[in-house]
């Protein structure tokens, strides 16, 4: 077997897509099949490769198994100087920095695993075919990136490339109202990349820097490895003189500039992931994006609002997430019940499944508040399994739409006489999203709320009345789809075909999968935890 690290493989992943792109570009417009086959073949192999990365990923190491590094562009501050540390230049500079952990990894395979099934979605696109898969495959090169990235100023470039094709995206192949879901969702999202922005720059002015020897050159980056440990020890740099930083470190890192940096931070995720009161647009995208495009934004977008808060917030700062602990399980317990109580209400199974995205991300901020190894572990399993269990069900909705024009509860029903596929692939999704055993939606919400009892168990008491009207919410929606009387105007309707069954099969195998067998999960991430958490342990431990 070939020996992956001798390969650019992150950069052979991240790359197929755009060649993908490029080829849906030099096909004829007209030409659907063509055009859908090509953005399925490029969407396939990444997944085959994050597969093959899975294989021969050491998870004892815990750390990057996987790291590729390349300078980009490197800018002089200012002229050369003698300073009293040895220093005689000052770069800014800019590093095309990706890598791979236990923690990324999973985001990753999750990422081309939900892409590659959307794009047998797309099947129900309409116009514009060419355009539609140009962003497509954008969108997958930039969410990808986003889980890869090592650089601060990287990070920020793929965040914002997913921004700009999920606008055209919702705004262009949505509903009816598509442009001001679009409008919305760019809104919201530009203003936690802003916010992220002064966050990125604050910590790359106070702790993105170090001395190369080689060339007595003090170098500015956005590089992680960098901040994290300039900020795990502090004593080495923080009392630099100004000769010695060239006078391009203002800020010291008091513990009031790491409140304001993890706070910034928190806000700039919170919008993505979404936390209350930053929700109103993320119902919008649900509800009028076209099924496959939410089955990515739904499954994929808003883990990355997780995934920023784990990697930028906590781990870089735990005693400021340490001191917010309350609050971030406040959030999230305000999260779970809200989105379960108002989804019970709703008469539209898009929104049913809209709410219900905003109540599982509130089981893991619960867990990422536990701040224990169980806790943190239940989080990322959390977003695996929903990413999975979410593109699912928005994969059955496409379906039904297309053949019944609607979605609307009420105009549903008895639909388990017409189409006794779909109807049972969409019980098996609900009962994985209310948590039974055996499906992945157990673990996740076990190991989070079992690590919040052992830290916080007044919250985690109230977290099981979310959990019960999970339950409650999940099997009246699906109840009210399949059973029942049905309309005359369904008894015709065709089951799924073989282009919209093979992503279901193939989605329920891995919640199958994740549930009866989940150390294919932990076993990836589990030394990642342990290691990037290790101060958050001590501080807990010691407090």
């Amino acid at each position: 077997m070939t020996d992956l690290t001798d390969l650019p493989i992150l950069s052979i992943i991240l790359v197929t897509p755009l060649i993908g792109l490029l080829v849906v570009l030099f096909l004829p417009k007209h030409r659907n099949r063509w055009l859908q086959t090509a953005a399925i073949v490029a969407t396939l192999i990444p997944l085959l490769l994050s597969l093959w990365l899975y294989a021969d990923y050491d998870k004892h190491q815990g750390g990057n198994s996987f790291e590729e590094t390349a300078t980009w562009v490197e800018v002089p501050l200012n002229k050369e100087t003698q300073a009293s540390n040895g220093v005689t230049s000052y770069t800014l500079s800019f590093q095309y920095d990706v890598g791979i952990d236990g923690l990324s990894l999973p985001l990753v395979i999750l990422t081309t695993l939900i892409t590659a099934m959307a794009a047998f979605a797309s099947v129900h696109v309409k116009k514009r075919w060419k355009a539609f898969y140009a962003w497509f495959l954008l969108l997958e090169t930039g969410v990808l990136g986003v889980f890869m990235a090592r650089d601060l100023f990287l990070f920020f470039i793929f965040f914002e490339i997913t921004l700009i094709a999920m606008y055209f995206l919702i705004g262009i192949w949505g509903y009816f109202n598509r442009e001001r879901a679009a409008n919305q969702f760019v809104i919201y999202n530009g203003l936690g990349s802003a916010i992220m922005l002064i966050a990125f720059i604050l910590l790359v002015n106070t702790a993105g820097f170090h001395i190369d020897q080689d060339t007595s050159s003090f170098i500015y980056s956005g590089s992680y490895a960098d901040i994290l440990r300039n900020l795990s020890d502090p004593s080495a740099w923080v009392n630099l003189a100004p000769d010695q930083t060239g006078g391009l470190n203002p800020f010291h890192m008091s513990a009031a500039m790491h409140t304001v940096i993890f706070l910034l931070l928190v806000v700039a995720f919170g919008i993505k992931l979404p936390i209350l009161p930053f929700h109103t647009w993320m119902l919008k995208v649900h509800n009028e994006a076209h099924p496959a495009i939410v089955m990515i934004h739904s499954g994929v977008l808003l883990k990355m609002g997780a995934y920023g808060l784990i990697r930028f917030g906590i781990v870089l700062f735990p005693e400021q997430a340490k001191d917010w602990a309350i609050v971030l399980a406040s959030l999230g317990l305000a999260n779970l019940l809200y989105g379960a109580l108002v989804a019970f209400r709703q008469t539209d199974l898009k929104l049913v499944l809209a709410y219900s995205s905003i109540s599982h991300m509130g089981i893991v901020l619960l867990g990422l508040a536990a701040f224990n190894q169980i806790g943190l572990q239940g989080a990322v399993f959390q977003l695996v399994s929903h990413g999975l269990i979410s593109a699912l069900l928005f994969l059955i909705v496409g379906s039904l739409y297309e053949r019944t024009k609607t979605t609307n509860l009420s105009e549903l029903g008895g639909l388990a006489r017409s189409m006794p596929f779909i109807s049972g692939i969409l019980l098996a999704g609900g009962l994985a999203s209310l948590g039974l055993p055996g499906l992945s939606g157990f673990v996740g919400e076990f190991l989070s709320l079992l690590g919040l009892f052992d830290s916080q168990p007044w919250i985690a008491g109230f977290s099981v009345i979310g959990v019960i009207l999970t339950a409650v919410y999940v099997l009246r929606a699906v109840l009210k789809t399949t059973f029942g009387p049905i309309e005359e105007r369904y008894l015709a309707v065709k089951d799924a075909r073989l282009v919209e069954a093979l992503p279901m099969i193939v989605l329920l195998a891995f919640i199958l999968l994740l549930g009866c067998y989940p150390s294919v999960l932990t076993d990836t991430f589990q030394y990642s935890v342990d290691s990037l958490f290790k101060p958050l342990f001590s501080l807990r431990m010691g407090g």
